[in-house]
């Protein structure tokens, strides 16, 4: 019994599913290039331009493979390397509130939008538990903060 092969539209489908699971998984362009592999193929199988079913599939793949390799890193610089920088740098200037009581050049734990940071007290004054403070620079997870 031979396999019927998979139509174009089929392709497509699979294409537009894979689409849609990109936009809905967070995380790091993966699942898009599957889905322009399988709309690849399906235009070129709509097109009468593919062989038998096996060799569909190796289209599949290889584009897939393909365009996952040269094209994601691109896309991740393009698209998370700008947002998380002015994300990051939009806490500087921000008030938080003391969670711990913090020494001078010590560090301990400050609520800012909501979530608990590590934070650097750079001050000149120790800073007490619930005291504000600005935030004048970040450094990875860790806030540097001056009381106010």
């Amino acid at each position: 019994m031979e396999c019927e092969m998979m139509t174009w539209w089929g392709w497509l489908l699979l294409g537009l599913f894979f689409l849609l699971a990109e936009m809905m998984t967070p995380g790091g362009f993966y699942l898009i290039f599957f889905g322009a592999g399988a709309l690849m193929v399906g235009t070129l199988s709509g097109l009468k331009l593919t062989g038998p079913e096996w060799m569909e599939w190796l289209l599949f793949s290889v584009f897939s493979i393909v365009a996952l390799l040269f094209f994601r890193q691109p896309l991740l610089k393009r698209f998370q390397s700008a947002d998380m920088g002015k994300a990051i740098d939009s806490l500087v200037g921000e008030t938080a509130v003391a969670l711990d009581p913090i020494a001078v050049d010590a560090i301990g734990r400050v609520e800012l939008r909501g979530a608990a940071w590590s934070a650097r007290n750079v001050g000149e004054n120790p800073v007490a538990k619930g005291q504000r403070c600005n935030v004048v620079r970040v450094d990875g997870l860790t806030l540097s903060v001056r009381g106010t």
